[in-house]
């Protein structure tokens, strides 16, 4: 028995802690049958070797336990360790882990935000500049730590060397409310005598164009600006403190113009070697302004950075009809490439970037004004490799132009980057189609979890777009640990909407489109997250600090929809992109948005009751749940007919009202899950959900018995369904059912992605019903294992990594026998249902589980379709 994976916060790697009491958590290895913990116990040392211990805790709590010693000190590192037991057996004391906190008070920061001594931004994407400075150790340094952030993009280096392996930091937050800065154990990088630091500073989002529409400029300032601190205590006793400051110098450098939109320009002619050595002649480097800064808005990060996290090979390379080079890289990603040249100074490559293409060459008309061009002018000679530092690219596809010679598919690779968070989640089964379904949902995560969840990757928005994350939270949080991109992502959502009086369409907030307004499921994000991460993660102090902006939602939305609780007045999305709206109507779906927004209403009023209740809030708990009844009733009495009809005869409007439980007879239930059915079949087995009613569809109809429906639903392979991309080689979800026409044309509309998450929301259905993994109680601490086979699946199989540990559902269908195999970890027992008559819920403990029942397939073919579905044309 042994405790491993010992953890503070949200952090594989705890150091610049931005609380001074992190939260510890930690798993359980061992072989022992029915392995439930007891009690535990937490040793903390200090540097000094002073030592704090809780003692034996009887508890079974071992997810985000509260920190037991005296709060850590800006820049103070400690070692905990943790034993646990289990009735009378005891583990050792675990493997020790060392959490450091940042500079938790601003007054901790003596460095000033610097800029270059250049004029204020311009019309066009600027150049990245180069900032550095030399200085003097007088003994061989033995720890030394570098806290660092921008009014744009950084990438620092010291003695030669790149501090840290991330992209795009510090990050995208909203900037005026919230500045991230990242921390950096750089002992290894410094020496005694001369040493020099050097940054690029780009642009980024601070100052660069951000938005649809010609987007904007300047969105946070005119000027970049670079803070650095670097604190060095050396062998002599001698502590010294490099800030950033009027000292530093600097000077435009190789990247002439670089922006996240259109791309990154290198000319090699340019570069400056050794300007980050001691030593270096910088004779010609102008000063630096020292920029006003409030660093009140420091914050450290609550999640891992965005990285590069793997580097795909061409699978075919083929040549335009103009003779430029086309690179398929098999997958749709987000990155950017990275190339090996050799030619004669002064010679140009361009790479070109898109998702599709359309009679063999790049289509680009869905990137709108995003250019996704760079380009690399070489300095010639030997070999030259070059990635871009400050931008990404959308893409599958990249055409090449201007290679000396012959371009070919060892000399080009692409470089997936997004937030490096940890995989946790697996799903599998006896469908190609189906496996690849779950696929494109993950790379879609993958895409658009780049520091903020994006709506897309490629175009000239990539925004925070709320509505999309409030639909994938379950999704995502199964697939990836994304609890601290998310927790960081709420903060800059509560922040924005205090200034901004409601929850705005997307955070961070750009204002392109006139002053945000109030809109269902976009702005119940501000529930539905918080939500999800406690029930996820078990996380209740994400319920805690959005606690405030939750209510604030609700209170808001109480107040539009008045006495009568009906939110019937103002804009709304709805049912955003119905496969039946128009190309050019992504708005003009069948059911009526202000049941959509009722619908959302109850939903979130009803969360947020729950939520008083696990804070303790129990006056706030009566009130949001008498509340969430008054809307119920008031959404009854307009929406729904005495038999259960609804107003709006769609299933958006059924899967909103099932799965929210706002039918309040069981005999409405009854009728509103057949006509749900007969929806269905009449449509012919065809989505016929938007934004909405896409991640509760296949729940609804299980949730009225109708598995093998769902399936059929799921399983359909014409547009639109699920299925239908891939049948048109899709490697990602895209924005609409349609976003590739059946004939290989792209679908004419304005606003068309093949990078979009929202509709992968299936996929946590894919989890819960089909392989039959769901959460039962915050953190996974209890799971339902109720697998629903249909489809004529053979087997399927989901296993997500849970706070707790690795739990795994698998079951496989041999004629009428049904095995299903379960393994629970440490801390986590189930209750198992099996779809067979006469089958009693069973309860399991940790270990593994095998169970085997009689099961029949109720999917056969599907029934007669009843009428023509506009789309089968």
């Amino acid at each position: 028995m042994r405790v491993v994976d010992l953890r503070a916060e949200h952090h594989r790697e705890p150091l610049g802690l931005g609380t001074n009491r992190p939260r510890l958590s930690w798993r359980i290895s061992t072989s022992l049958p029915d392995a439930m913990q007891t009690a535990y116990e937490i040793e903390v040392r200090s540097a000094d070797g002073a030592l704090w211990t809780t003692g034996v805790v009887p508890s079974p709590d071992q997810v985000l336990v509260a920190w037991p010693a005296t709060p850590l000190a800006s820049r103070e590192a400690r070692e905990v360790r943790v034993r646990v037991w289990m009735n009378d057996d005891m583990s050792e004391l675990s493997e020790p882990l060392t959490v450091e906190a940042g500079l938790l008070e601003p007054a901790d920061w003596q460095a000033a935000m610097i800029g270059a001594d250049t004029s204020e931004i311009s019309d066009t994407d600027g150049p990245a500049m180069m900032l550095r400075r030399e200085f003097v150790l007088p003994a061989q340094p033995v720890r030394a730590r570098l806290y660092a952030t921008a009014h744009g993009l950084y990438e620092i280096e010291i003695n030669g060397r790149t501090v840290g392996d991330h992209v795009l930091a510090p990050g995208w937050t909203s900037y005026h409310h919230r500045l991230r800065y990242q921390a950096f154990d750089v002992t290894g990088h410094l020496a005694a005598g001369g040493n020099a630091i050097g940054a690029w500073l780009a642009e980024g989002w601070y100052a660069g164009r951000l938005g649809f529409r010609g987007g904007r400029r300047g969105v946070y300032g005119t000027r970049t600006g670079l803070l650095a601190q670097l604190e060095v205590e050396c062998a002599d006793g001698s502590v010294h403190v490099v800030g950033t400051d009027g000292a530093w110098r600097s000077a435009p450098g190789p990247i002439t113009a670089t922006g996240l939109y259109d791309g990154e320009r290198h000319d090699a002619r340019l570069e400056r070697p050794g300007w980050s050595r001691p030593g270096f002649a910088g004779g010609d480097w102008a000063g630096v302004d020292e920029l006003p800064f409030d660093a009140t808005r420091l914050v450290a990060p609550d999640g891992p950075p965005v990285r590069r996290t793997e580097v795909l090979h061409p699978v075919t390379v083929t040549v335009s009809r103009d003779g430029r080079a086309i690179l398929d890289f098999g997958q749709n990603i987000t990155g950017r490439l990275r190339i090996r040249v050799r030619g004669r100074a002064g010679d140009t490559v361009v790479l070109r970037h898109a998702e599709v293409l359309q009679d063999g060459e790049l289509y680009v008309r869905p990137l709108r004004e995003a250019a996704a061009r760079d380009e690399y002018v070489l300095r010639g000679g030997d070999v030259e490799e070059w990635e871009p530092r400050f931008t990404v690219h959308g893409f599958r596809y990249a055409e090449v132009s201007g290679w000396p010679g012959e371009a070919g598919a060892a000399d080009v690779r692409a470089v997936v980057c997004h937030t490096d968070m940890t995989r946790t989640g697996w799903f599998a089964c006896s469908d190609p189609l189906l496996e690849r379904l779950h696929d494109n949902v993950v790379w879609s995560m993958r895409g658009n979890f780049l520091d903020v969840p994006t709506d897309c990757p490629q175009r000239d928005e990539r925004l925070g777009w709320t509505g999309d994350l409030a639909v994938f939270a379950p999704t995502a949080a199964f697939l990836y640990d994304c609890a601290g991109l998310l927790t960081s992502w709420l903060a800059d959502l509560a922040a924005e909407q205090e200034e901004l009086g409601t929850v705005p369409f997307y955070v961070p907030w750009v204002e392109l489109l006139g002053p945000p307004q109030p809109a269902a499921v976009w702005g119940d994000v501000a529930v539905v997250a918080p939500s999800v991460l406690h029930e996820r993660y078990g996380d209740a102090g994400v319920l805690r600090a959005q606690y405030p902006s939750m209510r604030a939602w609700v209170d808001q939305v109480a107040a539009l929809s008045g006495e009568h609780h009906l939110w019937d007045s103002g804009f709304q999305f709805g049912d955003w992109l119905d496969p039946a709206a128009p190309p050019e109507q992504p708005a003009a779906a069948r059911t009526d948005p202000h049941l959509v927004a009722t619908a959302a209403h109850a939903d979130s009023a009803r969360r947020l009751a729950e939520i008083a209740a696990v804070l303790g809030e129990d006056g706030d708990h009566a009130r949001y749940g008498a509340q969430a009844n008054a809307v119920v009733e008031a959404f009854n009495d307009e929406f729904v007919t005495p038999s259960g009809r609804l107003a709006s005869d769609a299933q958006t409007a059924y899967a909103m009202a099932l799965t929210a439980g706002l039918l309040v007879k069981q005999e409405q239930r009854e009728r509103a899950g057949r006509r749900l059915v007969e929806l269905v079949r009449t449509e012919g087995f065809h989505v016929g959900t938007g934004f909405a009613g896409t991640p509760l569809i296949c729940d609804a109809l299980s949730g009225v018995g109708e598995h093998d429906t769902a399936y059929h639903l799921l399983l359909q392979r014409e547009c639109p369904s699920w299925l239908y991309p891939i049948t048109m080689g899709a490697t990602t979800m895209w924005e609409r059912w349609d976003s590739m026409l059946p004939d290989g044309t792209v679908n004419p509309g304005e606003m068309t992605s093949f990078n979009h998450y929202a509709f992968g929301a299936v996929a946590d259905w894919l989890h819960r019903t089909v392989a039959g993994l769901a959460p039962a109680a915050p953190g996974y601490r209890r799971v339902a294992v109720r697998p629903r086979p249909g489809g004529g699946l053979e087997h399927a199989e989901a296993v997500h990594d849970s706070p707790y540990g690795r739990i795994r559902v698998a079951w496989r269908r041999t004629g009428g026998r049904l095995d299903v195999e379960v393994s629970l970890p440490p801390g986590v027992t189930a209750r198992v249902e099996l779809p067979a008559d006469g089958w009693a819920p069973v309860e399991a403990g940790p270990g593994e589980h095998h169970y085997t029942c009689t099961f029949r397939d109720p999917a056969g073919d599907p029934p007669p379709v009843e009428v023509n579905h506009p789309f089968n044309a």
